[in-house]
């Protein structure tokens, strides 16, 4: 039996073992997924197991996506061009790291038919997937995209990767068409936005990363009348089924009944 982790810390709130293990079902293969809350100093000895097949493949999440880059061989275009890695396959006893988010989140916009030409973004946070968001955003052909982060250092370091980026003040806000929540304000009910975000006036698309709960502070920020509100599901969805695929060589279905289950 083939068998794959989900490991961050914390972890216990993934839905991806959930999904995983629906899919691996529906597709009657022998395997199993789990997840694990590691430390780094974990990393080394879980990359080992994947060397020995005692594992089959990873999904990485926060905060350790630039942290297993030491310990893989070879690193896929995505994850080579925004430092950040969230899937681990092996072959020939090699790990390959690839990068998932950035398709997950690409798809996601397109589902919605959403044009991102010449738009302005702001995102909200300098995390682990914020690379991939921007990489996403680039490829879109968006205009200008302003980092805010509560510790400013952080997102100034995105602009190793990404030099015409625009780093703002946490608490600041400038004219946007979309705007993203990639932090993790909106996990607890009572997390607050100290923003006003209706000052530059409506028809705004509000993006939020976290998924669960569906109904964050920056859902009721973002749900006015004539504002496009999108969370984090179809990402996640997304990127899980690029991630499958990689590792199995089925890209399994997105439909109702994937997203009833993980809503149930």
């Amino acid at each position: 039996m083939k068998k794959f982790l989900v490991i961050g810390n914390p972890i216990d709130h993934s839905l991806s073992p959930k999904l995983h293990n629906f899919w691996i079902k529906k597709n009657n293969l022998d395997a199993i997924y789990g997840k694990l809350e590691v430390f780094k100093s974990d990393l080394t000895e879980l990359c080992e197991n994947l060397k020995q097949s005692q594992l089959n493949g990873l999904n990485v999440t926060v905060p350790f996506k630039k942290d297993i880059i030491p310990h893989i061989n070879v690193l896929s275009g995505h994850a080579l061009r925004t430092k950040s890695v969230n899937t681990i396959s092996v072959e020939n006893g090699n790990l390959i790291g690839h990068n998932t988010d950035i398709d997950g989140f690409e798809l996601s916009i397109k589902k919605l038919n959403y044009d991102l030409t010449n738009k302005s973004i702001i995102i909200l946070g300098a995390g682990g997937v914020v690379p991939s968001i921007i990489y996403a955003l680039k490829r879109m052909n968006t205009s200008k995209i302003f980092v805010s982060n509560r510790t400013k250092e952080k997102a100034e370091e995105l602009k190793d990767l990404f030099t015409d980026l625009q780093i703002i003040n946490w608490g600041e806000l400038v004219n946007f068409d979309m705007i993203i929540n990639a932090t993790s304000l909106g996990l607890n009910k009572k997390d607050e936005f100290d923003q006003n975000f209706s000052q530059f006036g409506k028809n705004k698309f509000f993006y939020d990363i976290i998924y669960d709960p569906y109904k964050t502070n920056f859902f009721h920020a973002g749900n006015e009348k004539g504002n496009v509100y999108e969370n984090g599901l179809n990402m996640f969805l997304y990127q899980a089924q690029k991630a499958f695929n990689i590792w199995h060589n089925i890209e399994p279905d997105i439909n109702e009944e994937v997203i009833n289950f993980l809503k149930n």
